[in-house]
């Protein structure tokens, strides 16, 4: 591998790619670089996002820039305002050494007073979202007749959100004669079209497969049945505690709801769609950046432009309608030489979807079980313990409280007080995954059970009350349901709380609205008997034999009554 000096990077260029960590050229700017400071007209280069392809041309750029013509010479097009910034922040850090050169960021969503009055003072490199260029343009405030180079960045994704016109309408405005290059992660037809039109003989300079797949990304995805996504994200999220992502979901509705949900359960996660202001925009990325967010629930459309090199896992709620778009997801990880995972939740009538996925990205799925409990629970608190043994101890600050400390802690030994910092971490994780369901692939005649609890009879959960009751039992009508935020053991716990005599009870089946229960036989008349009048609060309880429960199914749930307890500060806890 050539150093830059070797590819003939510009001295003070060097000097501040040495202060930005850059040891060595990536892939992509040794095949790029050198092209690009020879002249060469047409380029296309294929590769990932976070392969270094901002360096790759926007370090040939500033060395070609002719500082003395103070007017527009180098055009680059982005899809987002985020992406814009991103692209006009690095060239400003790759030329902080370079005397006089003027880059300037043309984006929706700010004053485009203030990017007119730059304009007239004069740039030489402007980084622009389409939109916001055809808007100065139709101005009169901007001209592009000087333009040598014209450079697309996540051509794939412009096109994607529609700017073919756009980019039509502003590459009338450059010379004809200009050098264009185009920077994309996949080759769509579209692409190929541009290329077509606007580029004569382009080099192609491919890194990887066309197409493909990040090379130090994993793949990994888990069957389950529609209705315990979400529970099953939890598990995922939970089974990483130091997890640092981006949760992909297919509509703004789906992403703000489930982004809801986890900041309802405790998780440090905000969404990002386009239903949000600029404004809020701006607060969730800015937060995401400095980690004061763990999970990011997010949109296609929102996250283009997205730039943060240290995300550790892409989850996807579901998987996207089109390869290019996993290709962009799962680009999103695995960024600046780190390895990253990329997850998918799917249901069993996508296994086709993933076949063809693995074969456009050239990369294998593994096929895994949803962690258990207990797993988890173990996972989190080797987590902790390494926390505790690799924390850096203050000693100066914490001298003076010591002593206080020690004597207040002295009648404990050292395994209480390890027990002790253990349970104040970690009793409602473990709680909560000692009454949770594990969750189970959905496969023909299978079905969710309580944690310990054999597979006997699986069966349709949908079947209502038709299913028959295990001999010798009698099956229970219950208008309380998950939506409720009951699970199997709270149920059994409500239903002896109330009835004299301890019952026992069978097979327990939850409905979103309400749930059936099995009793013995002899138990069920008095079962019935105790809740008939019964109210929770306002709300009046029905419990009857299922096959009568067809016409009395419709109690309307409230959420409070089982479930959803919160800490003495109104704000619910983790689990």
């Amino acid at each position: 591998m050539r150093t830059f000096d070797e590819l003939g990077v510009a001295p003070v260029i060097q000097q501040a790619l040495v202060e930005l960590g850059f040891e060595m050229p990536m892939p992509v700017q040794a095949e790029v670089i050198p092209q690009l400071l020879e002249q060469t007209k047409n380029i296309i280069a294929l590769a990932q996002t976070g392969t270094g392809k901002t360096a790759a041309f926007g370090i040939p750029i500033i060395q070609k820039t002719k500082l003395k013509e103070l007017s527009p010479q180098t055009l680059i097009l982005c899809p987002t305002r985020e992406l814009c910034l991103q692209i006009s922040g690095d060239l400003s850090d790759f030329s902080k050494y370079v005397e006089d050169i003027k880059i300037l960021p043309v984006y929706g969503g700010s004053s485009i007073d203030s990017q007119i009055r730059s304009l007239k003072r004069g740039v030489h490199i402007i980084v622009a979202t389409p939109g916001r260029l055809l808007d100065l343009i139709k101005r009169k405030t901007v001209s592009l007749d000087n333009v040598h180079t014209v450079v697309l960045d996540e051509a794939d994704e412009m096109l994607n959100m529609g700017f073919t016109e756009d980019l039509d309408e502003i590459l009338s405005y450059v010379p004809t004669n200009r050098s264009m290059l185009l920077f994309s992660a996949t080759m769509p037809k579209g692409i190929e079209r541009i290329t077509r039109k606007y580029m004569k003989d382009p080099m192609e300079i491919t890194i990887g497969r066309k197409n493909e797949g990040a090379l130090n990304v994993r793949h990994i995805y888990y069957v389950v049945h529609a209705k315990d996504k979400y529970l099953a994200l939890k598990r995922i999220v939970d089974f990483y505690p130091n997890i640092y992502g981006i949760i992909f979901c297919r509509t703004r509705r789906e992403t703000q709801e489930i982004a809801d949900k986890l900041m309802q359960d405790g998780y440090d996660a905000d969404s990002l769609h386009g239903d949000l202001s600029q404004a809020q925009r701006d607060l969730v990325m800015s937060k995401y950046r400095n980690h004061s967010l763990q999970l990011l629930v997010a949109t296609d459309v929102a996250s283009r432009g997205l730039d943060v090199d240290d995300v550790s896992h892409i989850i996807n709620y579901g998987l996207p309608d089109d390869t290019e778009s996993y290709t962009h997801r799962s680009g999103r990880t695995g960024r600046a030489g780190k390895t990253g995972t990329s997850i998918s939740i799917t249901h069993i009538k996508e296994k086709s979807r993933i076949a063809e996925i693995e074969k456009q990205i050239n990369k294998k799925f593994e096929k895994q079980e949803i962690p258990q409990g207990d797993v988890i629970c173990e996972k989190q608190l080797f987590n902790l313990v390494d926390k505790i043994e690799k924390v850096k101890v203050n000693e100066e600050e914490i001298e003076r409280l010591l002593p206080s400390i020690f004597r207040k802690l002295e009648w404990l030994d050292k395994e209480d007080i390890i027990k002790r910092i253990v349970s104040l971490e970690f009793n409602r994780l473990i709680e909560y995954y000692q009454v949770a369901e594990e969750i189970f692939e959905p496969t023909e005649g299978s079905s969710r059970r309580k944690k310990g609890e054999a597979r006997t009879n699986q069966y349709d959960r949908n079947d209502g009350g038709s299913r028959q009751a295990e001999k010798g039992y009698s099956r229970l009508f219950i208008n309380v349901g998950k939506i409720d935020g009951i699970n199997p053991a709270v149920l059994m716990g409500f239903i002896n709380d109330n009835v004299k005599s301890k019952v026992p009870i069978g097979k327990i089946d939850l409905m979103r609205n309400f749930s059936f229960f099995e009793v013995p036989e002899e138990h069920a008349s008095k079962v019935i008997s105790t809740f008939k009048g019964m109210h929770l609060e306002d709300r009046k309880l029905l419990v009857q034999l299922a096959q009568d429960a067809d016409n009395t199914r419709g109690g309307k749930p409230k959420k409070e009554f089982f479930g959803n307890k919160r800490t003495k500060s109104g704000k619910k806890q983790r689990y």
